[in-house]
């Protein structure tokens, strides 16, 4: 068997599609702020508010994503030939990737000093695609040394203008990439640790998940975080760990009930599991109001009540009856998702340098929304393009 094929049959059409759903709501919900006459629901919800808007929901499913293609890429590596401690470096390199860019872009929301926005995101767009970029097998070694160098130069570059000329380079949030980096982290190491057995993930969903709960709550005294290791308010809080590792337990419960020709059974489960969430979200808004921004634990249920019934209609369609072509236009969002995710750095900038725009007119109510599900096909489908000609972000 081929390395190509056996990259295709490790993949799983449910979790593909969810990803591919979640990227291309992720750039939908990017492009309505500054509409008129839309839902308030449809928005993100401010600090205080106790609300689950509709653009909170789209964050957590990345991170339940994350989750779900750990141990798939994982053990697809291990299939190949890494040893353990290859395995090991290539989680370490990869988190370096979504932490660095998850930094750049940060900063470019922050501002740029003496750059422009439109210089600043197309050289950070630039540099990140010449050190990651996917680059053919058939190319000189050094020729992709050479360029990969110099996308760093440029990136470095950046980080050195903007320190003499404008804000330091800063740390802040880490970025949407930066928090999926740190996810991912503890998603990975979790599953080494847990030996990629099906108890062992389980048991690391409900840590996860207690210390979701734990963080979060004046249950432990605050000062005795630092003196517990395991407890410290790691990058991205547990809260965020806790959705990536619940989506790292539905992928393992996906393949022990599908291998075992259990789908109906897989499906119930994970209804069940939505239900519980639903439960455990109203006790805990009891304790705490459902915010994205705070990253609360009611936050994380109710958002986890969707994403398990979702996954499994997404298993029964796609993998059970085979209705996988039924996203094929959407598909590249689920295999280049984090290209998909780089592409608005180039053209938001360039649209204001053009002036582009539709009559002001159009960007209110359902008119607008529309527009921007447009962009968000638009994009895709400028992916897809790109792929043809193998330009494609690969960490």
């Amino acid at each position: 068997m081929t390395e190509k094929t056996a990259n295709q049959n490790l993949r799983v059409a449910s979790i593909d599609v969810m990803r591919a759903l979640t990227m291309t709501l992720m750039l939908f919900v990017n492009d309505i702020p500054g509409l008129k006459e839309v839902p308030h629901w449809m928005f993100h919800a401010a600090y205080n508010e106790d609300m689950l808007g509709f653009s909170d929901v789209i964050f957590p499913a990345f991170l339940f994503c994350v989750g779900l293609s750990v141990p798939l890429a994982i053990d697809g590596r291990l299939r190949r030939g890494d040893s353990q401690f290859q395995v090991l470096g290539h989680i370490l390199r990869r988190t370096f990737a979504l932490l660095a860019m998850g930094l750049f872009t940060l900063n470019c929301e922050r501002g740029v000093g003496g750059i422009s926005y439109l210089t600043y995101s197309l050289l950070m767009v630039g540099g990140i695609f010449l050190v990651w970029l996917d680059y053919p097998r058939a190319w000189n070694r050094k020729c992709v040394c050479i360029l990969q160098w110099l996308g760093a130069l440029v990136l470095v570059g950046l980080i050195v203008y903007c320190d003499v000329h404008g804000p330091s380079f800063a740390i802040g949030w880490w970025g949407i990439l930066g928090l999926i980096g740190w996810t991912y982290l503890v998603c990975a190491l979790a599953y080494l640790l847990a030996r990629r057995t099906l108890p062992g993930v389980l048991i690391a969903w409900a840590v996860g998940l207690l210390l979701c709960v734990v963080s979060n709550s004046s249950l432990i005294p605050h000062e005795w975080f630092s003196h517990i290791v395991v407890l410290p308010f790691v990058p991205g809080g547990w809260t965020g760990h806790a959705l990536g590792l619940s989506g790292m337990a539905a992928s393992m419960l996906l393949q022990h009930y599908t291998a075992n020709g259990r789908h109906r059974r897989l499906i119930t489960l994970f209804v069940a599991v939505g239900l519980v969430s639903l439960a455990l979200g109203f006790v805990c808004h009891r304790f705490w109001i459902i915010s994205k921004i705070q990253a609360t634990p009611t936050w994380a249920f109710f958002s986890l009540a969707i994403f398990f019934p979702m996954l499994a209609a997404l298993h029964w369609l796609t993998d059970v009856r085979g209705k996988a072509n039924w996203f094929a236009f959407i598909a590249p969002a689920g295999t280049a998702t984090l290209t998909c995710y780089l592409v608005p750095y180039v053209w938001y900038p360039l649209r204001g340098i053009l002036g582009f725009h539709f009559p002001w007119s159009w960007y209110q109510g359902i008119v607008g929304l529309l527009l921007s599900l447009g962009y968000a096909l638009l994009v895709v489908q400028v992916v897809r393009l790109m792929l043809r000609i193998n330009m494609k972000v690969k960490i």
